[in-house]
């Protein structure tokens, strides 16, 4: 079958491999639309989790089910699915204890494009099928399907690790993609006021569809001193970051205020630290809560998530921005969101 692969840290190309074969617990997946990923830019150009060779990218995917292991129960050849980016091993004491995403070990929930391949390939295996697909019911068009396996899931949990209480004001640091499910999953959440910081008129407009109430740029000065400014000196009860370099981190801690939270979604992708401004974090004892989570993903997550948008609580067909109609155009997409053009949110491969 054809991939379309990280060759080695800073290329990219098409490749011929074996198709994969499922085990007894496994799926066979052939995708119907699929979208890359910032988290895939910073794998291939960045080297941020190490080299790979060879191996098929994407996370991001809907498709139709081809072939099932023989202990596989509720789901068949033909089935439409919603194919999470994170599929853990649900037989492991990492699950057991409530962290899915770090079965067998740290960040090993996240399999596609990490540790095996992803996606982008004519087909692709899927772990633990019953546990790892749901049903992709027919009302949800496609494009909108596959923002539910990575930017939906990613968004919100942003907004549920910030431990948004009703009236709440929140921050978004960053109005990309995960960053707009972040305001979508505030809003959801109760926040009363939500400023987020980004200047790309889509991703500004967007915002303010999915519940932001203040824009701050950072070309207009510090962000944390604008959100202060704002918010008259007290600062926000909860920080989400969803995008930025390492700096970022200090301008949450800084504008979060004491009992706050700040929570991370971001894939910082390069650097060895992430800097805590010793003062602002009260010398260590400020009860500002710092948190990072990859986002959840299996059966369960997914079928709730559907269920948001099946139920017209949640839109998130909005982020897509660019779509394109057979498979040969993944690569057209995937160089889209390395070079981020100022009219992209999010684009998207129809394969049929």
């Amino acid at each position: 079958m054809k991939g379309f692969a990280m060759l080695s840290i800073g290329n990219v190309g098409w490749i011929e491999k074996e198709a994969p074969k499922p085990g007894p617990f496994d799926a066979i997946v052939k995708p119907l639309a699929v979208a890359p990923c910032t988290s895939d830019i910073h794998t291939v150009f960045e080297g941020a989790i190490g080299e790979r060779h060879n191996m098929i990218l994407g996370h991001e995917a809907v498709g139709e089910v081809v072939e099932v292991g023989e202990e596989v129960k509720d789901f068949k050849p033909g089935d439409r699915v919603v194919v999470p980016a994170i599929t853990p091993d649900w037989r492991t004491l990492e699950a057991q204890a409530g962290h899915h995403q770090h079965s067998g070990g740290l960040l090993a929930g996240w399999k596609f494009s990490n540790i095996k391949d992803g996606v982008f390939g004519e087909l692709f295996h899927v772990n633990d099928a019953d546990m790892n697909l749901a049903k992709l019911p027919e009302e949800i068009p496609l494009e909108a399907a596959v923002m539910i396996p990575d930017m939906v899931t990613t968004g919100l949990h942003g907004a549920e690790l910030a431990e948004i209480k009703l009236g709440d004001t929140v921050a978004v640091l960053g109005i990309g993609p995960v960053g707009l499910m972040a305001v979508a999953g505030a809003r959801l959440k109760g926040a009363s006021r939500i400023i987020v910081v980004g200047t790309r008129p889509k991703c500004v407009e967007v915002a303010k569809e999915y519940g932001a109430t203040d824009v701050v740029s950072y070309k207009e000065g510090p962000i944390d001193q604008q959100i202060l400014d704002l918010t008259k000196g007290k600062g926000v009860d909860a920080a989400i970051i969803a995008g930025g370099n390492a700096d970022i981190m200090a301008s949450a801690v800084k504008m979060t205020k004491p009992g706050g939270v700040i929570s991370n979604i971001n894939y910082f992708g390069e650097g060895e630290y992430l800097p805590v401004p010793r003062l602002e974090w009260g010398c260590g004892m400020a009860h500002k809560d710092i948190r990072g989570g990859l986002c959840p993903g299996g059966r369960l997550r997914m079928e709730k998530l559907v269920d948001l948008v099946l139920y017209g609580r949640l839109d998130p067909g909005k982020l897509v921005t660019h779509v394109f109609k057979g498979f040969e155009h993944v690569e057209e997409a995937l160089l889209l969101m390395k070079d981020k053009p100022k009219d992209l949110i999010k684009p998207v491969v129809l394969v049929e």
